[in-house]
């Protein structure tokens, strides 16, 4: 079931909230940003629990920084020196990260007002890119459906172009399976089921290799409480987890998470071959839903996508999208207690 109630306005449109509901869980999206504003889930004594960080006002969503639950786009995640090369051209994007590209550039998807429809279960939100927007060639459409049933918000992405661009879509909503207004993601414990990470280097851009996590920090193969990990020396330059993750697959989840406190765990699952796992070492201190005051380490992402890069380094997955081809993944988070 979708039901819609008034955000606010931007741009002198009215923005509605629109809540699918399916069994215990019900998740709030908006059109700015294509974002997810609210999940609620019950905990083990079936309290209602928002677990993901958010804003009061659809401003919100366009001026702040750092992409609260919203669709990342054209490209997620950073391109270095804000150029590629495609059939021998070079492009050249805007570069919003020092001299880097990041989440799309100055105006990346994420702060886009989406035209959206409902349906019985759904709602799919609409964009068009237009050829040169950022520097990306092409014009672009991209759409993204979200999908909710039995605790399980599936998030579909399509996109088509008309020339041969760069596409990866991603989603960046911060959880906090304590609730959004518990600080910290320190008490959660954490499973990537990823063998392998990508180096970076300056920038916190790729170098292009593709290295075994055992023997260190990042090798959450098995449980790990991250209030063992989050200081560890070797994460200071990142304060923290800020690494794309190469998934093992093979049919398990990519990752789960669980919170003690409340019980909440949640289960990722995906179609991409890669997780940046961010533990929110560079947010700043802003205030979120309800007056409630985000800083550093207050919520986790998941954020499921093709390498960083990917397009200035032949040796990973293509980001490429062809004229006329149609890029399709999906993304699955599946709540539940135990």
């Amino acid at each position: 079931m979708v039901s819609q109630r008034p955000f606010g306005f931007l741009d002198e449109k009215e923005i509605p909230i629109l809540t699918l509901s399916g069994g215990a869980v019900s998740v709030e999206l908006i059109p700015v940003g294509a974002a997810v504003r609210a999940i609620w889930v019950p905990d083990r004594d079936g309290r209602p629990t928002d677990v993901c960080l958010g804003y009061d006002t659809p401003r919100e969503y366009r001026d702040w920084n750092s992409a609260l639950g919203g669709t990342l786009g054209r490209c997620a995640n950073r391109i270095g020196g804000a150029r590629f090369f495609i059939g021998g051209r070079e492009y050249r994007l805007t570069a919003n990260e020092g001299t880097n590209t990041l989440h799309g550039g100055g105006v990346g998807f994420h702060k886009k007002l989406w035209d959206y429809a409902v349906g019985e279960d759904s709602v799919t939100f609409f964009l068009d890119s237009p050829d040169e927007e950022e520097g990306f060639p092409g014009n672009l459409h991209a759409e993204v459906s979200y999908t909710l049933r039995d605790g399980t918000l599936d998030i579909d992405y399509r996109a088509l172009c008309d020339r041969d661009t760069v596409v990866n879509l991603s989603n960046h909503t911060y959880f906090n399976l304590a609730g959004h207004t518990a600080r910290s993601v320190a008490d959660h414990r954490v499973i990537l089921r990823a063998g392998r990470y990508t180096p970076s280097g300056a920038g916190n851009v790729p170098t292009g290799e593709i290295t075994s996590v055992e023997g260190t920090p990042l090798d959450l193969r098995q449980e790990a409480l991250l209030a063992e990990r989050l200081e560890h020396p070797a994460l200071a330059g990142t304060r923290g987890y800020d690494h794309n993750f190469v998934l093992d697959g093979g049919g398990e989840p990519a990752a789960e998470v669980y919170c003690p406190a409340t019980g909440i765990a949640l289960e990722v699952n995906t179609t991409l071959e890669g997780m940046q796992f961010y533990t929110a070492g560079f947010l700043t201190d802003r205030t979120g839903k309800g007056g409630t005051q985000y800083g550093r380490a207050c919520g986790l992402c998941l954020e499921t996508q093709h390498f960083p890069d990917a397009v200035n380094h032949p040796e990973f997955p293509t980001p490429v999208l062809r004229a006329g081809e149609e890029y399709r993944e999906s993304t699955s988070w599946r709540f539940f207690v135990r």
